[in-house]
């Protein structure tokens, strides 16, 4: 959830530190963008420890990735794979056992975390970093030794925020032959059908697995709705010089914000004496707090 705090826009992540389970916050929350990310960054982490774990020797039944070792098309002309590249296939594998077991429902709620846990996965995979070794008289580099690794895990989630701001909203609809009783479900985008037509299943359009996708629109983070997971943003801090994600203007959704003047004191100056105590003076300053205003006069 740290990558949450750092990149989101999400004005109201504050349960998290609050004291409530992780869990028990995203099942309060509705299939919206924000559950989307928060099950997609959980399965890349999971995918990204594995793998990095299997790097270092930590898990006897991977190591290196031997993909890249038995591959049958040739290397690009004047290197070669080799090294230790990072065993990701058995982090995805990993992680998809060990998240996915628990979506057992076949309904909509569950199709979309399934997939945005794919989404999470792959989103690993495709931001392994291609790093190569020169070998040649002198340091010519006639030849290349190359493998893959992963890269910082604050790239994979820069890279699912991206998907965030670009997620597809979906419905489920039924699949399969007209002639089965029980068809399963599977997942559409939600967009109208053009003019004249009916949403047949032919006009019907599936999203990429690699996209982020939410069953319903987000609630509105500046107003308090326990029902819906958003604490709003009444009586935030917030820092009235920032332009960020803190600052008063974005925090406080347009409201304004209270300004509250305080004296803070703390001990200064500490000295110690032989022997033995210590003597601190007393410190204080003038100082200023800012709060977002509430919606309600």
């Amino acid at each position: 959830m740290k990558v949450v705090g750092d990149n989101g826009d999400d004005k109201s992540c504050d349960p998290l530190s609050h004291g409530e389970g992780v869990s028990k916050i995203i099942k309060k929350y509705l299939g919206s963008r924000e559950a989307a990310f928060t099950y997609a960054i959980s399965s890349a982490g999971v995918a990204y420890a594995v793998t990095a774990a299997c790097s270092r020797g930590n898990i006897s039944e991977c190591g290196c990735d031997p993909g890249h070792k038995s591959r049958k098309e040739p290397a690009p002309q004047g290197w070669k794979w080799g090294g230790c590249s990072a065993d990701v296939g058995y982090g995805m594998k990993f992680a998809r056992r060990f998240l996915d077991a628990r979506e057992i429902e076949g309904d909509e709620r569950s199709l979309m975390n399934l997939h945005n846990n794919k989404a999470g996965r792959k989103a690993v995979k495709a931001n392994l970093h291609t790093e190569c070794k020169c070998h040649g008289v002198s340091g010519s580099c006639t030849m290349k030794t190359c493998w893959k690794t992963l890269p910082p895990f604050r790239q994979i989630g820069d890279s699912l925020m991206k998907k965030y701001s670009r997620a597809r909203a979906v419905v489920a609809v039924q699949s399969g032959s007209r002639l089965s009783r029980r068809r399963p479900l599977q997942l559409v985008l939600k967009r109208p059908p053009p003019r004249g037509f009916k949403a047949v299943p032919a006009l019907l359009r599936v999203p990429r697995r690699s996209d982020l996708v939410f069953l319903q629109d987000s609630p509105n983070y500046c107003e308090k709705d326990p029902s819906k997971g958003s604490l709003g943003t009444s009586g935030r801090l917030c820092n009235r010089t920032s332009r960020g994600t803190d600052g008063c203007d974005l925090m406080c959704c347009g409201r304004g914000y209270n300004t509250h003047q305080y004296t803070k004191t703390w001990q200064c100056h500490c000295k110690f004496h032989w022997c033995c105590y210590v003597n601190c003076d007393t410190c204080s300053e003038r100082t200023e707090e800012y709060t977002c205003k509430s919606s309600q006069p």
